[in-house]
């Protein structure tokens, strides 16, 4: 369970969230006693009903997220998942929203919510604003049996409840209509949570091992404050989305069977990170979840909505919704689809497709051909291939050999992963030079079978590098085809390789002395442009990687590096130190 936190003081975090919201949306303002945002007043425009919602704070976006234009008028905010007190919420009926059209005010189904805003909306029925409540419901992670009296949760679903209702007000619908809006989606709304972890709430004591969940266990139907799911499983991404799903939709399941959902229904999935995954790990939910509803219930969602709606603070976790579409009777441009796709200014609703994109046909690709002519032109500079990829082969092998000691050196000063990435491009190499069956001897075209190897298989900064230099490599070479049959030897080498280094000038800073593969690369190139042979070119490249030790880097990942006292002297630069390393086996390559 993660336990740190920027702001620890739960009062001030709560109230500086709040206000903030007031600067990223200024048509919002903050009534900072009561924890209330609502929409600022807006001269010149029709009577809508205002919609009211709100909850315990921990929940971000929801709920103070989603007022804004085309949704809520205003939300009241109670402190770290606790209610906020009738008396807030009557103060947000009363003083903060237009009554013209009435009031519509709109919350999830807990024992805490029910209770004050209940409480608040009969206030305001007795003092004669025209007033309706409305609990939202959508979680199956608990079932008849188990919910009693008490019903089904509100979770992440009900945020396009709240959508639905908001665009119908948006657009004038009436009190009763809104009310009976909101309980028509929500009839026809399911959800469920999954999560790896509990939560800390800051301001309280840590944890006790007690309170960790074990490693691997995935807690389904946990709710949005800690509480306990339906069951605690060890599952793949794969099947915990298929048991998700079958208590979603499995109309044998008489307990969760809340909306029955038949191959001939529009749906919308709805994904939702309770706040602790990555926008990463997110869009693989999101896909696998996609994929199983099209695979296995013949559902191809007319909507897929993921993002961050409805939080748990951090809660490594989330949850799928599905929204049975139904028609609403209220005439063109207020069905479901169309209320959920009305535009909002509310800052929490991350969902910017428009309804055009998606009634597009979305089957066109790009495919425009570059000519490959350039790159295929043959030219007359020839040489042995064989023995090219004999020395390369020395040089490759060497590199896949030091893989363990640059990733030592780079796990030290890097991110681990340079040993690696060298590894897995030498071994692209070899295994494209041995299935070629005839390797071309026009040099040429033998370094651009070699290019989109590296291109390929070889990704970072020094995978860019490499592509870059060996992309100018093969035009150095091809600048010095005269048109007349060429034998190529060490100063046609010499020649291309330092124009690659120049070209390679173009797209880095790195100079021999910013501790880079730089400091081995140079070396060789200019010792080869000064008629030395390879083995002595090879040695200079050696001689500056060693250099590297004792340079403080100014690019690369190395200069965020801290603890420099413990390897300055010590560990030489991952990226040189490679290059090193296959220039060395290179040139034993050359003289066998």
């Amino acid at each position: 369970m993660q336990t740190k936190h920027f702001i620890s003081d739960p009062t001030h975090l709560v109230n500086t969230a709040l206000h903030s919201l007031t600067i990223t949306n200024p048509s919002l303002a903050f009534d900072a006693e009561n924890k209330i945002i609502y929409q600022r007043p807006t001269k010149n425009v029709a009577p809508k009903v205002s919609i009211i919602s709100g909850g315990g704070s921990g929940h971000e976006p929801g709920f103070a997220g989603f007022v804004g234009r085309g949704l809520l008028t205003a939300s009241v905010a109670g402190t770290i998942f606790a209610s906020p007190s009738a008396e807030q919420v009557r103060r947000a009926i009363a003083t903060r929203v237009p009554h013209e059209k009435g009031v519509l005010v709109i919350t999830m189904n807990y024992t805490g919510d029910v209770l004050n805003f209940g409480m608040a909306a009969e206030k305001g029925k007795a003092s004669g604003i025209d007033t309706e409540f409305f609990a939202m419901a959508d979680d199956v992670g608990v079932g008849r049996s188990k919910g009693g009296k008490v019903g089904r949760r509100g979770i992440a679903g009900s945020i396009m409840t709240l959508k639905i209702v908001g665009a119908l007000a948006d657009k004038g619908g009436s009190l009763a209509e809104v009310y009976k809006l909101a309980q028509q989606v929500s009839s026809n709304l399911v959800s469920l949570g999954s999560s790896l972890e509990h939560v800390h709430v800051p301001g309280r004591a840590k944890p006790g091992p007690e309170d960790e969940m074990p490693e691997g266990e995935i807690e389904v139907g946990m709710g949005i404050h800690n509480e306990p799911g339906s069951h605690k499983i060890h599952a793949s991404l794969p099947d915990l989305i298929k048991i998700m799903l079958a208590q979603l939709l499995d109309s044998n399941d008489k307990d969760r069977a809340f909306v029955s959902v038949s191959k001939s229904d529009n749906i919308v999935l709805f994904m939702n990170n309770l706040g602790g995954l990555s926008m990463l790990e997110l869009a693989g939910v999101t896909a696998e979840a996609a994929l199983q509803l099209e695979r296995d219930y013949g559902h191809k969602p007319v909507r897929v909505i993921s993002g961050t709606f409805l939080t748990s603070l951090n809660g490594m976790g989330f949850s799928i919704s599905i929204l049975r579409l139904e028609d609403t009777g209220l005439g063109p441009g207020k069905s479901m689809l169309e209320l959920l796709d009305n535009p909002t200014e509310a800052v929490g609703w991350a969902a910017p497709v428009s309804t055009s994109t998606w009634e597009s046909s979305n089957t066109e690709t790009m495919e425009n051909t570059v000519s490959a002519a350039a790159d295929s032109k043959p030219t007359k500079l020839t040489f042995d291939p064989s023995h090219t990829k004999k020395a390369l082969t020395a040089g490759l092998r060497k590199v896949i050999g030091a893989e363990a000691e640059v990733t030592r050196y780079d796990t030290i000063v890097g991110d681990g992963d340079c040993g690696i990435g060298l590894k897995r491009g030498a071994e692209a190499i070899l295994k494209e030079l041995d299935s070629s069956a005839s390797l071309p001897s026009d040099v040429v075209a033998f370094v651009n079978t070699i290019v989109p190897v590296i291109e390929t298989t070889m990704d970072g900064t020094s995978g860019a590098i490499y592509a870059i230099f060996m992309n100018a490599l093969a035009h150095g070479l091809r600048e010095q085809d005269t048109g007349s049959e060429k034998s190529v030897d060490e100063k046609t080498w010499a020649a291309a390789l330092t124009s690659s280094l120049k070209a390679l000038g173009k797209y880095t800073p790195a100079q021999p002395g910013d501790r880079t593969l730089m400091d081995a690369l140079v070396p060789f190139v200019d010792a080869l442009g000064k008629g030395e042979n390879v083995k002595i070119a090879a040695k200079r490249a050696r001689e500056g990687a060693e250099k590297t030790k004792g340079m403080t880097a100014s690019l690369g990942r190395a200069v965020y590096v801290g603890g420099e006292s413990e390897w300055m002297g010590k560990v030489p630069d991952p990226g040189a130190w490679g290059l090193a390393e296959f220039l060395e086996g290179l040139a034993l390559g050359c003289e066998s």
